[in-house]
């Protein structure tokens, strides 16, 4: 590929977005093209390969802010015709004034990692694929097995390492599973999508839990029991009188990423009966008349009114 080839391709034509489009959006229409385009859904169609490559190729340069940005400057000064290939020296003046006097041919070997710019043989080209992981894979770390067909024909099996702690949208590399050249295969990429979990969530290095109390448990203190995402359950103090939204810390029950371990952090959600009957409902009467709660609501309501 020649290097003019790079700058004269519009990537976001390739991927259908527009100029401004948020990385959000970049990253939500890659996913649906590439659904479509995927080698292994199109089955062999040559035409639908080349061009789940091109948005691939395109998506790689527009969701990394670095190359995007460079990639619409030079794109910008092509369109103006400011920018002339190198013939033997320095290219067009506006092109090397444009990026401190450096070499065209060492600008795009930065922005684009050489494609078109070496002499003898090149490398296959980068491919990029996506998978599903649950919330606990991406916490603990898993191992995927994929099949894909990375040069147009057989399908081949791929394992990866996905290491623990990832987010959602991280993306792996596997070398040498791209598609074959004259000087070794490219790269895969993976982009992971990690699925919600129905208790747990995340934030940074720590695991967030809404644990629902009893009225009771919350206006007594009880030790309760609190399930952790390892499978186990820890056993924590709740203090009399714990109002919903309280956050309890459980030290080192987070996401263990490097030499960096988080904490689960409990919110506390006090539970309402919606029905009290009989006996209940009698002691629930006494427990209103003796404890006498409404000279608290009228004191705040007398605030609102200064």
């Amino acid at each position: 590929m020649a290097a003019k080839d790079l700058y004269e391709k519009d990537f976001y034509k390739i991927l259908g977005i527009d100029k401004k489009s948020t990385p959000e959006e970049i990253k939500k229409k890659y996913r649906s093209l590439a659904r479509d385009l995927h080698p292994d859904k199109t089955e062999g169609d040559a035409a639908l390969e080349e061009k789940f490559k091109a948005v691939s190729e395109a998506y790689d340069i527009l969701s990394d802010p670095k190359k995007r940005a460079e990639y619409d400057e030079a794109r910008s000064l092509f369109e103006r015709g400011g920018f002339r290939a190198p013939t033997g020296g320095m290219g067009g003046g506006d092109f090397a004034d444009m990026f401190g006097g450096g070499n065209p041919q060492d600008i795009f070997a930065n922005l684009f990692g050489g494609a078109g710019m070496r002499r003898g043989p090149r490398k296959g080209q980068d491919l990029q694929t996506e998978s599903t992981i649950t919330f606990k894979e991406s916490i603990f770390g898993t191992t995927l097995d994929l099949k894909l067909s990375t040069d147009g024909k057989a399908a081949q099996n791929i394992t990866a390492r996905v290491p623990a702690g990832v987010n959602d949208g991280a993306k792996i590399r596997v070398k040498g599973k791209g598609a074959p050249g004259e000087a070794g295969p490219g790269d895969l990429f993976i982009l992971l999508t990690v699925s919600p979990h129905p208790i747990f969530s995340r934030k940074g290095e720590n695991l967030l839990l809404t644990l629902p109390v009893s009225f009771a448990e919350a206006t007594l203190g009880a030790d309760i029991k609190v399930p952790t995402l390892s499978g186990d359950d820890v056993t924590v103090r709740l203090a009399a009188g714990t109002p919903t939204g309280r956050v309890l810390r459980v030290k080192g029950r987070g996401i263990t990423k490097g030499h960096t371990v988080g904490d689960l952090l409990v919110s506390i959600e006090v539970q309402i009966p919606r029905r009290v009957e009989g006996e209940a409902l009698a002691a629930l009467k006494k427990f209103d008349e003796l404890t006498n709660d409404h000279d608290v609501r009228a004191e705040f309501i007398t605030k609102a009114k200064v």
